[in-house]
């Protein structure tokens, strides 16, 4: 068994004295882990950091082995993050929000956005909102997207402002009025892909993502949203005020 794909590094920890297990979401194979021969020594150790993208090359007698990879360097980006402290805590956190898809199940749609991300995430006026969203698609590949196109009531399309915390539908302002305290804000930014985040606007995204996260896809594995989550929000204000 084997094939080459192009992949982006979410994990790597030593195997024996030289060698390291790899952990990749690649484009077409989806997460896959692999061992690279020599992969902490002097040479290996720089490509093979969270965030960098690479060309890979895995083999395996069988496709349920964990196989070896061959792996060369396409985009080394993990260096440009030590510059900005939301920058390591984000790759930190978007490589483990990779890990929850299941093994070897492709997500292409999905990896393009982490790419994205990764390119830009040293520019927290780009970044944070493409955080959100990427939440939002996670939760949407995962089988618990919200809808967030008509409010759930009236089937308005229009003042949409609140998702309800049960049905991870949308609610407009008149129908959400009456519960307002019990709703989940939804700003602007997650409808019209053009919009910018203004005000509360991204503490309400990453408070509705992470209210979705934790119910439906953290809980029920004994999980809990990360600490680099928390400081990758809070290093993001910092940088944004």
């Amino acid at each position: 068994m084997q094939w080459t794909d192009e992949g982006i590094v979410i994990g790597v920890r030593r195997h024996g004295e030289a060698s390291a297990i790899l952990e990749l979401m690649t484009r077409e194979h989806g997460r896959h882990l692999g061992l690279v021969r020599g992969g902490f020594g002097s040479r290996m150790k720089p490509i093979l950091q969270t965030g960098n993208s690479v060309a890979a090359a895995w083999r395996a007698r069988l496709d349920e082995h964990l196989g070896n990879y061959t792996i060369e360097p396409v985009r080394q980006r993990a260096s440009n993050y030590f510059a900005a402290p939301h920058a390591i805590y984000g790759v930190t956190h978007l490589a483990a929000m990779m890990r929850l898809l299941p093994e070897r199940d492709p997500h292409a749609g999905l990896y393009s956005v982490f790419e994205e991300i990764l390119d830009r995430l040293e520019d927290p006026v780009l970044a944070a909102p493409l955080v959100v969203r990427f939440e939002l698609q996670l939760l949407t590949e995962l089988g618990f997207g919200l809808d967030l196109e008509q409010c759930v009531s009236t089937g308005a399309a229009d003042e949409l402002i609140y998702v309800s915390p049960k049905s991870g539908r949308a609610v407009s302002r008149a129908a959400g009025a009456p519960y307002a305290g019990k709703m989940l804000h939804l700003p602007a930014f997650l409808r019209d892909l053009d919009a910018l985040p203004a005000g509360s606007d991204l503490a309400d995204g990453f408070a509705l993502t992470g209210f979705f996260l934790e119910r439906h896809v953290l809980q029920p594995r004994g999980l809990a949203l990360t600490d680099e989550r928390a400081h990758f929000i809070a290093a993001l204000t910092r940088a944004l005020s």
